[in-house]
């Protein structure tokens, strides 16, 4: 069997290890223009050991903006930027995706264009709080969207994707997790509507599949992956049956046959009770193609979930913000950095682009 160390063929993309880089929001973009900074692209560059990278959330339209000084992909000087990262990673030797984002409900009438209410299944105000300059503020309550709000967000989906290709990225990763837009549409709690997108597990994995083929239309299917987060409750968010919701989405998606599952097992410092450990499995044999778990792995319990076969690769999050060269570091048993937490959102170089690798010490 592989072992995190060796090469992978995720869909058509080749990579050199099975150590992914999880998407990971920095706060570094310009607040007006979304436009990724300058010194993102130093950033990636150095993470580029990584088998794959995964960018930070990107949103698809002004409308699925949630929180401070994040990118977009809809622009044309957006794209530009993204085009000077992929280069960077690229010739570091690495491969890169783009993470496409609705935030959805999580967000607040500051961040929308006109000042107008969030976008959301159902207008049902989740109990979160959105990240401000100087602090978190609750989110405002949403409007449901309309049938023409639901086309329209299916278009900017293309859109974006059509950008990222322009952008040089190898891949997409479509984001229907962590109780964001997608996430909504899957889940009862959050979806109350009562035409094609709500009621039944057909309407609720409608959006999903609709973005999905509208991603489709732009990128071959061996470059695209989703991420899902069946059992976690984080953004306010839960369903009354997660293994029948996520098992007819997995279903769905097995027909397309994507690059990758991308599957948010638990976030760190959360331990998995029993039954959502059961869910994770039975969900885990649903999927036919690769698989990417992401859940507070060190190297210990990622060796053995490759080792033993459950998954194709890790991802993680945290220890590639302190750690550039963790791919090294975890080679030759090195100790890892610690991440500072009051630097994740900070906003400029600190924190950044300024953690040392081995050899700089």
């Amino acid at each position: 069997m592989p072992d995190m160390f060796s090469p992978a063929q995720v869909g058509s993309m080749e990579t050199h290890n099975r150590i992914f880089m999880a998407p990971l929001t920095r706060s570094r973009a310009d607040d007006d223009t979304d436009i990724p900074a300058d010194y993102a692209a130093s950033y990636y560059e150095q993470r580029a050991s990584a088998g794959l990278i995964i960018t930070e959330a990107t949103q698809i339209n002004p409308r699925g903006k949630g929180y401070i000084r994040t990118p977009g992909i809809y622009s044309a000087a957006q794209t530009r930027q993204w085009r000077d990262i992929t280069q960077a990673v690229h010739n570091a030797g690495g491969k890169i995706v783009l993470q496409l984002w609705h935030v959805g409900r999580i967000s607040h009438s500051h961040f929308q264009p006109g000042g107008d209410a969030p976008l959301a299944p159902s207008a049902i105000k989740p109990d979160v709080e959105v990240f401000f300059n100087g602090g978190m503020q609750a989110a405002s309550k949403p409007r449901a969207m309309t049938l023409e709000d639901i086309q329209k967000t299916v278009e900017d989906y293309a859109h974006a994707a059509k950008n990222a290709l322009l952008a040089g990225f190898d891949g997409i990763e479509i984001h229907s997790a962590n109780g964001y837009l997608l996430d909504q549409f899957l889940r009862d709690s959050t979806n109350r509507r009562d035409d094609e997108f709500g009621g039944s597990l057909e309407n609720r994995t409608r959006l999903l599949r609709q973005v999905t083929e509208a991603v489709l239309a732009e990128w071959p299917a061996d470059c695209v992956g989703v991420r899902l987060s069946p059992t976690s409750t984080f953004n306010d968010i839960n369903d009354s049956n997660p293994l029948k919701t996520f098992r007819y989405a997995i279903d769905m998606l097995n027909g397309y046959q994507l690059a990758y599952l991308h599957m948010v097992e638990r976030f760190p410092g959360v331990a998995a009770n029993n039954r959502e450990l059961y869910i994770q499995s039975r969900l885990r044999e649903a999927w036919q193609g690769f698989y990417i778990g992401n859940g507070d792995y060190d190297y210990l319990s990622a060796q053995m979930a490759i080792k033993s076969g459950y998954a194709d690769a890790i991802a993680f999050g945290r220890p590639f913000i302190s750690n550039p060269d963790l791919v090294d570091r975890f080679q030759t048993g090195a100790d890892l950095a610690a991440p500072d937490p009051d630097t994740f959102y900070s906003g400029d170089k600190k924190g950044y682009v300024d953690y040392p690798f081995m050899t700089e010490k």
